[in-house]
């Protein structure tokens, strides 16, 4: 179901939709669908309403990954009086006709963990610097292979725009390593495994009977890295390194007990709760400067890199801390590189 202009308009009047300065901020944080990243914007929600003290920033999840449920979701929230938006992309073109609806209206949106296609009517995107958390994550692995072997890059669908980087980024970062003398190769590019069913099948299947093979993986998708995780710890397979992706139990588990490697960290907290800030700002009377220092990359315009990092066992004692240290950093220069609040 497609929104109209209409219909959010009809909706907000009946929810008594404000967006006018010193308007109450109710903010909808709103994924494409149900995946365990997203799970922590709700405590960076809750963390943003009681430090800033907006009246509301809550994490609704669509039942399904399609845009039209989504789509309806932004629609049922508009009803109920939010009027800021921090969203997923339902789909990275699709999203922004439902933005430009809503930014029409007065709602500012912003797009986190992932981006819109550019141009958007979305104020900035804030997500991970995928393709630099990639090649990070494959030096990583390199170096925890003594230099030398086969790698496996697992990931999620080559047509989602973020993979297409992260694919570029293992690449890059295996030609970069063979330019320095390492003696690596990429054995495989093993796709589609971010989904529960198709990680336990792929994943299992390959560390079964290839697994002689090649020498590492490096996972750019949370549910592989869990999968692996815990296919290693069965194994006992001490000769194959892995490098994983996010922060699930099981992968920092693992991490302790020696099983993996390491695991490269994103900001989903962080993610919320900057978001936060931001649209109860461009509600109350502020907008995004011209001038604004915003790093272009092939993910979007106005890219704002919410944090990467490498934890491994030296580590893993405060990773913690060390990503609310990303957050804070992040927020202390907000303001004066990105806003206009001059009245």
């Amino acid at each position: 179901m497609k929104m109209t202009k209409l219909s959010v308009m009809a909706l907000a009047a009946v929810a008594g939709f404000t967006t006018a300065a010193t308007a109450e901020t109710k903010v909808a944080l709103v994924p494409g669908g149900p995946h365990p990243f997203f799970a922590n914007w709700e405590g960076g929600g809750v963390d943003a309403v009681s430090d800033f003290g907006v009246a509301a920033s809550d994490y609704r999840v669509p039942q399904e990954w399609k845009l039209d449920m989504q789509n309806k979701m932004l629609e049922s929230l508009v009803s109920q009086g939010y009027n800021a938006f921090a969203v997923f992309p339902g789909d990275a073109n699709g999203t922004n006709a439902m933005v430009s609806e809503l930014k029409d209206f007065g709602a500012p949106t912003v797009s986190i963990a992932g981006c819109t296609q550019s141009p958007s009517p979305v104020e900035f995107c804030l997500a991970t610097d995928v393709y630099k958390s990639a090649y990070m994550g494959t030096m990583a692995l390199i170096e925890a292979m003594g230099d030398e072997g086969k790698i496996v890059h697992e990931t999620s669908l080559l047509i989602d725009p973020n993979t297409q980087l992260r694919v570029a980024a293992v690449e890059q970062a295996i030609a970069d390593a063979q330019a320095d003398g390492k003696k690596v190769e990429l054995y495989q590019h093993l796709t589609d495994v971010d989904d529960q069913e198709k990680a336990d099948q792929k994943i299992n299947a390959l560390l079964a009977g290839k697994a002689h093979e090649f020498d590492g993986l490096v996972s750019t998708a949370w549910v592989a890295s869990v999968v692996t995780s815990k296919a290693l710890r069965a194994s006992n397979n001490e000769d194959l390194k892995f490098i994983a992706i996010d922060h699930d139990k099981i992968v920092l588990d693992a991490i302790r007990d020696g099983v993996i490697q390491g695991t490269m960290l994103q900001n989903p907290h962080g993610q919320a709760y900057i978001a936060t800030y931001a649209l109860d700002k461009l509600l109350n009377g502020c907008s995004i400067k011209a001038d604004a220092p915003f790093t272009p990359t092939p993910q979007h315009e106005t890219f704002i890199d919410s944090g990467t990092m490498l934890v491994t066992k030296d580590n893993i004692g405060n990773w913690e801390a060390e990503m609310k240290a990303v957050t804070d950093e992040i927020m202390a220069t907000f303001d004066e590189k990105f806003l206009d609040c001059a009245s």
